[in-house]
C-alpha cells in the first residue's frame, strides 16, 4: 500500500497538468487566506471575540468565512450567502414545478441555469446577512456608529467579498481537482485549528510550557482517543450504503443479446450531508439574535421575551435536545426532497431493469422508498449525535477547548475523501 502510494505521488508531481491544477488550487487556498487578512477599520477585538464566543452561529459563520469574520475582513460571511442561495433554490423545486424539471430534467443546461440563479440569490442574500451583522455588531459596540454613505460602502463591499470569493471556489472546480466552495470551506476550518490548540495550551498550561496540568492529562488522552474513534465512524458513516440489487432484462437485436446484467442501485446512509445540521443552527441562531435586540430595548414585554430566549440558549441541555430533534427531522426532509423513489422507479423501467421479487412501477417506487426510509433512520440518528457531541463534549469535561464532531468533522472529512477518488480518478485517466 505504502508503494502505491509512493507511485501516485511521484505520478502527481511529474504529470504536468495534473500537478498544474493542484497548484491552482494551492493558488486559490493561498487568495482565500490573504483575503480573510484584510480587516475592516474601528473593530474592537477583544468585544469581537467574546461576541463570537456567546454567539454559536456566528462563530459558525467564523469557521466557514476562515477566520474572516473574527477580524472583519472583506470575506467576513465566507460562503455562507452562497451555500444559503444554493439551500433554497433546492428548496424551491418541491414548489416550482419549472425549477424542478430544470434542475432534474433538462440536463447539464438546465443545471447550469439553475446554479446561474443560485449565484443571482447570493448577491441580495449577502446585502441583508451584511447589513444585520453590522447593525448587530454596531448595538454591541464592536465597531463605531455608521453613516448611511458608511453603511452603505461596508455592505458593497461586503457583497463584493462574497462573491469574489465565490468566484474563486468555482475557478477552483474549473482548473483544479475537486469542488472548489468544499475545499474553501475545509481551509476555514483548518486554518481555525492552530488557534484552538494553542488556546487550549494557554488556558490549561503551566509554567513549563507546553506541558499542561497533570489533572489535564487523563481528559485529553481520552479526547484524543474519542476523537480518532469519532473520525473512524464518521469516514465509515460517510462512505457507507445500502446497495438494491437491479437486473437489466435480456433483450435480443439481430443476432446478438443485450442486457441480462446484475448490478445494484446504491442508497447512502446520509444523503443529506451537513445541509441538516445548516437548517437546525439556522433556526436555532434566532433566538440568539433576537434576545440580543430585546435587550437593548425599555419594552417590558420585550425585555422578558429576550430573558426567556437567553435563558433557553445558555441551557446547554435544552438547547442540545432541540439541536438534535431538529438535525433528526430536517435530515428526514432534505431526503425526501433531493430523492425521488418514483423518478428513480420510472428510470428503471424505461431502461429495462428491475429489482428481483419487485413488481416494476408503483410497487418497486415503494419498496425503494421504504428501504431509504429505515436507510435514513440510521443516517439521521447518527448526523444528530455528530451535531450535539461538541456541546456534550463541554458539558461533561468542562473544558471549553475541547470539542469534537459537529459539522467541522463531516466537511472535512467528506472533503477529504472527496478530494482522494478525484486525485485517484485523475491518475487513473493518464495510466489508460
Amino acid at each position: 500500500m505504502f508503494q502505491t502510494f509512493l507511485e501516485k505521488t511521484e505520478l502527481v508531481f511529474h504529470d504536468r497538468i495534473l500537478r498544474s491544477r493542484i497548484l491552482f488550487v494551492g493558488f486559490g487556498l493561498l487568495l482565500f487566506r490573504l483575503l480573510s487578512t484584510i480587516p475592516v477599520p474601528g473593530v474592537q477585538a477583544d468585544k469581537l471575540r467574546s461576541l463570537l464566543v456567546d454567539f454559536q452561529f456566528l462563530g459558525f459563520l467564523n469557521v466557514f468565512s476562515g477566520g474572516g469574520l473574527s477580524q472583519l475582513s472583506i470575506i467576513m460571511l465566507g460562503l455562507g450567502p452562497y451555500i444559503t442561495g444554493s439551500i433554497i433554490m433546492q428548496l424551491m423545486t418541491v414548489m416550482s414545478p419549472k425549477l424542478k424539471a430544470m434542475y432534474h430534467e433538462e440536463g447539464e443546461i438546465g443545471r447550469k441555469r439553475f446554479v446561474q440563479y443560485g449565484r443571482l440569490l447570493t448577491v441580495p442574500l449577502a446585502a441583508l446577512q451584511g447589513y444585520a451583522l453590522l447593525t448587530l455588531l454596531e448595538k454591541q459596540g464592536i465597531i463605531a456608529p455608521l453613516t448611511f454613505f458608511a453603511l452603505l460602502t461596508n455592505i458593497m463591499v461586503i457583497i463584493g467579498g462574497a462573491m469574489l470569493l465565490t468566484w474563486i471556489g468555482e475557478l477552483m472546480t474549473e482548473f483544479g481537482v475537486g469542488n472548489g466552495t468544499s475545499i474553501l470551506i475545509f481551509a476555514g476550518i483548518v486554518a481555525s485549528l492552530p488557534s484552538q490548540i494553542t488556546q487550549f495550551f494557554i488556558t490549561y498550561g503551566t509554567s513549563y510550557f507546553p506541558f499542561i496540568e497533570p489533572s489535564v492529562i487523563p481528559t485529553a488522552i481520552g479526547f484524543v482517543v474519542v476523537a480518532v474513534a469519532i473520525v473512524t465512524a464518521v469516514v465509515y458513516a460517510t462512505e457507507a450504503e445500502r446497495p438494491i440489487p437491479i437486473t437489466y432484462a435480456k433483450q435480443v437485436r439481430g443476432n446478438r443479446q443485450y442486457g441480462g446484467i446484475s448490478t445494484y442501485l446504491p442508497i447512502r446512509i446520509n444523503q443529506a450531508g451537513v445541509i441538516p445540521i445548516i437548517f437546525a443552527l439556522s433556526m436555532l441562531v434566532f433566538p440568539q439574535v433576537l434576545a440580543s435586540l430585546f435587550s437593548l430595548t425599555k419594552n417590558a414585554a420585550l425585555l422578558k421575551a429576550g430573558k426567556g430566549m437567553l435563558w433557553f440558549v445558555q441551557n446547554p441541555w435544552l438547547y442540545s435536545i432541540t439541536y438534535f430533534i431538529l438535525v433528526f427531522v430536517f435530515t428526514f426532509f432534505y431526503t425526501a426532497i433531493t430523492f425521488e423513489p418514483e423518478s428513480v422507479a420510472t428510470n428503471l423501467q424505461k431502461n429495462g431493469a428491475f429489482i428481483p421479487g419487485v413488481r416494476p412501477g408503483q410497487t418497486t417506487a415503494e419498496h425503494i422508498e421504504k428501504i431509504v426510509a429505515r436507510v435514513t433512520l440510521v443516517g439521521a440518528t447518527f448526523l444528530a449525535i455528530i451535531a450535539v457531541l461538541p456541546l456534550l463534549m463541554r458539558s461533561l469535561t468542562g473544558i471549553q477547548s475541547l470539542a469534537i464532531g459537529g459539522t467541522a468533522l463531516l466537511i472535512v472529512v467528506s472533503v477529504v475523501l472527496d478530494l482522494i477518488k478525484k486525485i485517484d480518478a485523475q491518475i487513473s485517466m493518464r495510466e489508460y
